[in-house]
């Protein structure tokens, strides 16, 4: 039985790592880039291990490529695998992107084309990916500053072709979907709404940076209010609190900035299932249990 992933949690960084170990405020879960941690020994390799044996973690790894042209990166998903068996994680994640041509990494989540082909092109090397692991696999939406030419979906439509096309999860990125939304003119709001919200298995919420009226994907906080209000609409649309993650990765302060941003999130989940019916249930049963 794998580890329960649930509630809010960070994504582990150097900077705070060894004050997570120290920390007495909660956090649920941490999501750990393996190409970051894994590959590596002596104290980054401690600080690693110290921290998974005190909060449940989840790999999200940035490398496989899942929509390139080169043979996936069996290395890669063999360190994935080894991190899931040491955790007890009940899944992994990775992009609907490319990140390396002609065998050199691009150092970046390069957008595809939003084509037929390219949803079975995925589909068939996630599958792939997902056997290779033995763990169920969610795959994150990409921000993307330009559109490939050739379209014959739109960047929802495309998502849900793939999902219809594989049997993996969703990492729904809300901050890229606020992006993109900015930077590609269409309502994140309608956009959440025609995603299959029961099969997005984990959330990603972040800052971003405003360069000449374009929004840079920088994971540079604090979280601004849009970004909020769109988690806070996805929260409620799923009617549950799906596992949630505050990503920092650029100009990162210290733990207790990042673990405000973590409460923030609870409370607008919380604040979004209030008046859900399920949550009505489940209070209503609750209560009967106390009497």
């Amino acid at each position: 039985m794998a580890r329960l992933i649930s509630g809010i949690g960070v994504g582990l960084r150097r900077p705070f790592a060894a004050e997570l170990l120290k920390t007495k405020r909660h956090l649920d879960f941490l999501e750990v880039t393996p190409e970051n941690w894994v590959m590596y020994g002596g104290q980054r390799r401690s600080l690693l291990s110290a921290c998974m044996d005190r909060f449940p973690t989840v790999s999200h790894s940035v490398s496989l490529s899942v929509g390139g042209l080169e043979p996936l990166d069996t290395a890669l998903m063999d360190s994935v695998a080894t991190l899931c068996e040491q955790t007890d994680a009940p899944f992994w994640s990775d992009h609907i992107c490319y990140s390396s041509v002609l065998g050199q990494p691009t150092h970046d989540l390069l957008p595809l084309p939003f084509t037929h082909e390219a949803v079975h092109h995925v589909a068939r090397r996630a599958a792939q990916a997902q056997s290779h692991v033995g763990r169920p696999l969610l795959l994150e939406n990409a921000t993307y500053c330009v559109p490939m030419p050739g379209a014959e979906l739109d960047e929802a439509g495309f998502l849900c072709a793939i999902l219809g096309a594989v049997d993996c999860g969703l990492l729904l990125d809300v901050n890229n979907v606020y992006v993109n939304s900015r930077n590609h003119g269409y309502d994140p709001f309608l956009f959440i709404d025609r995603l299959p919200l029961d099969r997005v298995g984990q959330l990603h919420l972040a800052g971003h940076t405003l360069v000449d009226d374009v929004i840079i994907d920088t994971h540079i906080g604090p979280i601004i209010e849009p970004v909020w209000a769109l988690y806070q609409h996805t929260i409620r649309r799923a009617g549950r609190l799906i596992p949630s993650l505050i990503e920092w990765d650029q100009e990162i302060p210290a733990l207790d900035v990042v673990l405000d941003e973590l409460e923030r999130a609870r409370s607008v989940a919380d604040a979004a299932l209030m008046n859900h019916p399920s949550h009505r249930s489940r209070s209503m049963e609750h209560r009967k249990v106390e009497r």
